[in-house]
């Protein structure tokens, strides 16, 4: 059967006007900057206050203030929350931004007043291998071209404003060094939003004194930049400019942290990234109203999109529909312990997509034969999703619907096994065929995502760790009860960052683990619900800025690289400026 490429897909249906979209939210010609006809920036329509309470306050350490109990959803926020997240992906494909958008549709559908809250696709994947962020077949954002290119040109302000920092970090160093820093010890980099390796590890200022302090240096991807993860946990622009301010970017000699706002960089960095902070709407193929902002990695950031467009789509509609990056061990445990957390959110449902591709993959299936039906490999494999199901409905206490992707490929036996387990558990499940059949398709889950979101599954929704837990038991708590790990061993650098931190009054900040996402534990090959195994932190640094500690596990890198065969090549435009190629 010959099917439509998403694109070809994106590019058959009738947008309509952004501003007839956003007129359905009663977001007024005053409140919007449109960019073109079917996208446009929405400014705040609240006070940053509203709801936040302590949560996500940062004091001159960066640390958080005390939010052991999220509210609700705060005072100016009326609606559900929806996270949704999956189990760890794989090649096959889980289709996790598809079932988010296609959901939204479905409950647009049904009668509700519904927005999605969405994060922005990074040029590396979309030209590298992953590919983009607007969903696919018939449950995508559009336009699905800008979004997954330029768009409003977000991803470039983040660059701009981290490599500012950078440049006036050498600069000073450079014109004579008045804050005393130590070279060998720069934590900050530059930063580009592409995958390319060859820029993970350079030296620069080279050439002789007139062209800088030579040092080693390197390159993170935009999508890992603190700046996309401060842009996305701020609540508005004084928020946004403490926090530029708080970010450290090196250590003097005798290890006292600089920060951006001893470099008196915050302000300009703010200005650059002054229209980047206001949400982008766009609308799905069904016209149903979707935030895109924010793109950060949740395999080596927090993976969420801002606070600013979740609040705002929560003030706008009934429901609020959003995703966290890859599988719920990273994405999800992110989104509730670091997110939710800041924002003050709690969510009412949480949906855990899952397809019988993957899981048999997971259970050892080989690629190629995934077209064919094997219960053994399905055994095999379903306890990866019995550990996400555990991790959101036990460790976080939240009430959760599993969602089945369905794959053409998958026979009646099969669909009814991944059912049978998940019912065994007493969780909901649901079939989804968003991506061939749009809304209509996500009906299913859609009646049972209401069921739970309006209060008909248990909510003892609660973090994971408190604020005054160390930092190694938070990072030992996390992969004890998320991962399923034995224990955390570090190395010998890692163990004196973290001993430095605590030093420093930043103890207090909730963690955030950078692993693959691939597996639950820190090695990629490990599929399935893996055992007997210990975490290896390997370094530990401080966002300070954007209010956590990263953990930097196994051979994760922040600069990813393109693969033998990028998606770059297929990729033309013609004479007409009609962009093919593009997924």
């Amino acid at each position: 059967m010959q099917y439509k490429s998403d694109i070809e897909i994106a590019q058959s249906v009738k947008m309509k006007p952004i501003r007839e979209v956003a007129a359905t939210l009663g977001i007024g010609e005053d409140d919007m900057e449109p960019y073109g006809k079917y996208k446009c920036k929405v400014n705040s329509l609240a006070p940053a206050e509203d709801g936040m309470g302590d949560c996500g306050q940062t004091g001159n350490s960066g640390q958080t203030g005390n939010c052991s109990q999220a509210g609700n959803s705060g005072p100016a926020e009326h609606g559900r929350l929806i996270l949704v997240t999956a189990i760890n992906p794989t090649p096959a494909g889980e289709g996790k931004t598809t079932t988010t958008i296609g959901l939204g549709d479905a409950l647009r559908k049904l009668g509700k007043k519904v927005v999605l809250a969405i994060r922005e696709p990074s040029l590396g994947p979309v030209f590298g291998i992953k590919g983009g962020a607007a969903g696919g077949g018939y449950a995508q954002v559009v336009p699905m071209e800008d979004i997954n290119l330029h768009f409003t040109g977000d991803m470039h302000a983040i660059s701009a404003a981290n490599n500012l920092l950078a440049a006036m970090l050498d600069n000073h160093i450079y014109q004579g060094n008045e804050l005393g820093l130590d070279v060998r010890k720069i934590t900050w980099k530059r930063c580009m939003d592409m995958n390319d390796r060859q820029l993970r590890f350079i030296t620069d200022g080279l050439g002789g004194r007139t062209n800088g302090v030579p040092r080693e240096d390197g390159f993170d991807i935009t999508a890992a930049s603190e700046i996309m993860a401060i842009l996305c946990l701020s609540r508005d622009m004084e928020d946004l400019k403490a926090r530029l301010g708080k970010i450290v970017v090196g250590y003097t000699r005798d290890d006292q942290p600089v920060t951006a706002g001893q470099l008196k960089a915050e302000g300009a960095m703010a200005a650059l990234l002054r229209d980047a902070i206001k949400p982008n709407l766009v609308q799905t193929l069904e016209h149903t109203p979707a935030f895109v902002h924010g793109g950060p990695f949740a395999n080596i950031a927090h993976g969420c999109s801002s606070i600013a467009a979740t609040r705002m789509a929560m003030q706008l509609g009934d429901y609020t529909v959003t995703e966290a990056g890859f599988g719920a061990d990273l994405g999800a445990e992110k989104f509730l312990d670091i997110k939710c957390r800041m924002g003050g959110l709690k969510p009412s449902a949480v949906v855990i997509v899952a397809t019988v591709r993957a899981l048999k993959l997971h259970g050892g299936a080989r690629k190629d034969a995934l077209g064919k039906e094997n219960l053994s490999a399905l055994e095999k494999g379903i306890p990866n999703l019995l550990k996400h199901i555990e991790n959101i409905t036990v460790k976080f206490g939240l009430p959760a619907v599993v969602a089945v992707n369905r794959f053409p490929t998958d026979t009646e036996a099969e669909l009814r096994f991944v059912e049978d387990q998940c019912r065994k558990r007493k969780v909901a499940v649901a079939l989804s065929e968003v991506w061939a059949k749009g809304g209509e398709g996500g009906i299913q889950l859609a009646r049972e995502v209401l069921r739970l979101a309006d209060g008909k599954g248990s909510n003892g929704f609660h973090f994971l760790y408190p604020d005054e837990m160390p930092l190694r038991g938070k990072m030992e708590t996390i992969a004890g009860e998320i991962y399923g790990a034995d224990g955390v061993d570090y190395t010998p650098a890692a163990q004196k960052e973290i001993d430095r931190l605590e030093s420093l009054g930043f103890g207090r900040l909730p963690v955030c683990i950078a692993k693959t996402q691939y597996s639950l534990s820190d090695d990629a090959k490990k599929l399935g619900r893996p055992e007997g195994f210990h975490i290896t932190v390997r370094n530990v640094k401080v966002s300070a800025g954007a209010g956590f500690v990263v953990a930097l596990t196994g051979d994760i890198m922040t600069m990813p690289g393109l693969s033998r065969v990028p998606a770059a090549e297929k990729i033309d435009v013609s004479p007409a400026g009609v962009i093919s190629g593009l997924f």
